[in-house]
């Protein structure tokens, strides 16, 4: 890991990682992408709307029925390189979650954080975003650079835009970066598979639709610091029960936050 590369994500909150895995790896991740869309889990959702020509489609925690998954969170460079960045020396998987588009697909993921969705607080978060497809500059995720450092700001759902997480007025609206982009620091690449893009879970962010095939795997992984938040709404994704058996404040030592690093 360079050190421009840990300089660029404590920086801006996100950071690409060129050629983070090698081609066999790329094939082997984009066979286990392949048997989720056929087989998708209970957990899986359409996010593109109805009249869309294209489709978009999620799964969230399959890799304990994916052994190609499993493989490339576990033995590939991922959670070393999320331990750099976060500057942790334990890193536990959080989730994986599947986004693949279809050719032609027009619907686009608003700007968003990430963590305001979830159970868990903390500042050591790295979320990857893995293409095994490749990604003009048009399609890619574009991220707000510095917006990692906070506030956090509400969640809504993507269809609707209900407060559905945190209580209306509990937080700040995201600003409305697609009426003045110019106004914001954005960064964004063109991918080629095998290049990764490593971003913080607060770090505003969004895609627009995409005129190709893109099929991207997301490898989310936590730090030292991080610890669970029970909610008193439904998380995405969700880990039913969890608050049983993982008081509020605790780590994350627990089978479905696995250790990854180190090995």
């Amino acid at each position: 890991m360079r050190a421009e590369d840990i300089e660029a994500f404590a920086r801006d909150g996100a950071v690409c990682l060129k050629g983070l895995l090698i081609p066999s790896e790329v094939a082997r991740l984009t066979e286990g992408i392949e048997a989720n869309l056929a087989a998708p889990s209970p957990r899986a959702k359409v996010a593109s709307t109805p009249d869309d020509p294209g489709r978009f489609v999620e799964d969230f925690c399959t890799w304990p029925d994916n052994p190609a998954y499993r493989e490339i969170l576990f033995d590939s460079n991922l959670p070393g390189a999320a331990a750099a960045l976060m500057g942790s020396r334990g890193v536990r998987l959080y989730h994986d979650h599947m986004l693949t588009k279809a050719a032609g697909t027009r619907t686009p993921t608003p700007w968003h954080q990430d963590q305001p969705y979830y159970n868990i607080e903390g500042r050591q978060t790295c979320s990857f975003w893995i293409p095994v497809d490749a990604v003009p500059a048009e399609a890619t995720l574009r991220f707000v650079a510095g917006s990692h450092r906070g506030p956090w700001l509400m969640p809504r759902s993507f269809m609707d835009q209900q407060a559905r997480w945190f209580p209306e007025g509990s937080l700040a609206d995201l600003p409305d970066i697609e009426a003045d982009p110019a106004a914001f620091p954005i960064l964004g690449w063109a991918l080629q598979p095998g290049d990764v893009v490593a971003f913080h879970m607060l770090t505003l962010h969004a895609a627009a639709g995409s005129s190709g095939r893109r099929r991207v795997f997301s490898a989310r992984y936590v730090g030292d610091d991080v610890t669970h938040a029970p909610r008193a709404w439904e998380t995405s994704p969700a880990f039913p029960g969890l608050e049983a058996e993982l008081p509020a404040g605790a780590p994350l030592d627990h089978p479905l936050f696995p250790v990854a690093w180190p090995r």
